[in-house]
């Protein structure tokens, strides 16, 4: 498998939602929204039901709670405002059937199944593409490094980065967040002591 980038622009990531809005496709945008949000490797990401986020009486739950099928590690994970926002949005124009509890809230169009990870890959082509990334390779696993490079540039611990995507190590996260020569270079023009 080849390594996929984060998306490392803010600006392309603000632009890459604001397609996603005005395509209508309020799906998409929630599966873009939670996956830079939440960090899911996507395999989590579309095993998610409606009743995982959604409670009995509608309301949208604080966490999400699931077993990581790569690590069988049990995650709670906080809905953000975000996310919560992307949630109203998907529930406002979903279609009855689409939001019962036990469905897959990224339930394909053509049956009951979950999209499928190669159907979200092409899909990532499509908004990276329109968004003007070009020249790094993305893919789903994007979403979650998305998130892990944010952090950091936000001035999270890369320890807390880890720990959060379930790395071994932080050697590991650095790695996977993509610090590259550029970056390095950057630093090297700011830093004048």
């Amino acid at each position: 498998m080849n390594p996929v980038e984060p998306i490392r622009d803010p600006k392309k990531i603000l632009a890459i939602k604001r397609n996603l809005k005005e395509s209508g496709n309020t799906r998409n945008y929630l599966l873009f929204v939670m996956g830079i949000n939440t960090a899911l490797r996507i395999s989590d990401l579309l095993s998610i039901k409606v009743s995982d986020v959604i409670d009995k009486k509608g309301n949208i739950k604080d966490y999400l709670f699931l077993k990581e099928k790569k690590t069988s590690r049990n995650a709670k994970i906080y809905l953000n405002e975000v996310v919560r926002q992307a949630l109203n949005k998907y529930l406002e124009t979903a279609k009855p059937a689409d939001i019962d509890p036990d469905n897959y809230l990224f339930k394909s169009e053509r049956s009951d199944k979950p999209l499928e990870r190669v159907r979200v890959w092409n899909m990532i082509q499509d908004w990276v593409k329109e968004a003007g990334l070009v020249g790094e390779r993305y893919g789903t696993h994007s979403l979650r490094k998305t998130w892990g490079y944010q952090a950091r540039k936000q001035g999270v611990s890369i320890e807390q980065i880890s720990e959060k995507l379930g790395h071994r190590s932080v050697t590991v996260t650095k790695r996977y967040i993509g610090i590259n020569q550029e970056e390095i270079n950057n630093l090297e023009r700011e830093i004048c002591i």
